[in-house]
Order: C-alpha cells, then structure tokens, then sequence
C-alpha cells in the first residue's frame, strides 16, 4: 500500500517534466537515473517499473545530440531496466519485458587504436542508428537490444539475448547474437 502511495505522488512530480506523459502512466518509485526527461514521450496506460535507467543524452562531453524516446501505450517496462538513446528510440504499443532489459542506440566511442587510451566514459557517444520496436513484443530478462536494429510486431526475444540485427514480424529470436528460432507465418 505505501509502495502504490510512493508511486502515485512520485507520477506527479515528476511527469510534468516529459515531453509527453500519457493519462494512467506510472513511474515506479524510485527510478535508477532519469535523465533528458523533455525528450521522453510515454504513452497511456504505461507502467515503468522500479530502479529503471531512462537516459536522452543531449550533450555528451560538449558534443550536442537530438535524442529522442518514444514509448507506446500500454506497456510495461520491468524494474532494473535501461533504455538509453543519443539517437532515436521508438518502441510500439503493448512492450513487456522482463527484468533488467537494455535497449540501447549508442555506445561510448570506437574501437580504434586512437581511442584505446582513452577512458571509455570519456570517449564520444556513437550511434549506429535508432532502435525501432514493433507492436506486442516481449523481451526477455536480461536481454539487450543494440543499436540500429528494428524488431517487428508481434516477437518474443528470449531472455539473455543480444539483438544485433533486424527481427521480422511474427517470430521468436534467442541468442547471442539472437537469431530466429520459430516463425508463425499468418496467411
């Protein structure tokens, strides 16, 4: 019961701060880092469970970015969760995932022989490209979507999986890399 009031009174406070905010979204208290909240659309109905990461970087060691983060209706983020962008992330209407999901269109720096002694939280965010999640998916716990990969509608990504390239509609993906394990090919 306390848990619910702490959730309700931290909505509140700290919708008002996203670019958008659906009517029966909730924010889980307490949040890991939020961060570039006025780049963050959350659609109706959408639960963001405790101890999520939800990062739009902006500015990142004085290199200005356009990030931008679209989550859909009715979905449900699972606590300990990261979803970071430098670039562009959209994810659909009625996500599920497990606990702790990353879902990520950057990554600090390259791997180059000029970067190598440079720390890497000191190396420029990169990204590949923007992350585009279809309608009803469900991602595993502890699976990790990386950049420039779109997910089609209706896939179920199996826990401890890594995406690193497209997902076609209608199909289950494990691995690491994920590859396509069963396709339902609807006529």
């Amino acid at each position: 019961m306390l848990q619910r009031i702490m959730t309700r009174l931290y909505t509140w406070f700290v919708k008002r701060r996203f670019a958008e905010f659906g009517k029966y979204s909730v924010i889980h208290f307490m949040p890991r880092h939020l961060c570039g909240e006025k780049y963050i659309h959350i659609g109706k109905n959408t639960d963001i469970h405790e101890c999520v990461t939800l990062t739009a970087w902006d500015n990142v060691n004085g290199v200005r970015m356009s990030p931008e983060i679209i989550i859909g209706n009715n979905c449900n983020i699972g606590a300990y969760s990261h979803i970071t962008a430098c670039n562009k992330i959209v994810i659909g209407d009625n996500l599920l995932t497990g606990l702790n999901v990353t879902i990520t269109d950057n990554q600090h720096g390259a791997f180059t022989e000029e970067q190598l002694d440079i720390p890497p939280i000191k190396r420029p965010l990169l990204s590949k490209g923007p992350v585009i999640i279809g309608n009803n998916v469900w991602i595993g716990s502890n699976a990790c979507i990386m950049p420039h990969v779109k997910i089609g509608n209706d896939v179920i990504v199996g826990a401890n999986s890594v995406v690193t390239k497209e997902v076609p509609d209608n199909c289950m993906v494990a691995g690491c890399p994920a590859k396509v394990i069963k396709e339902i090919n609807r006529r």
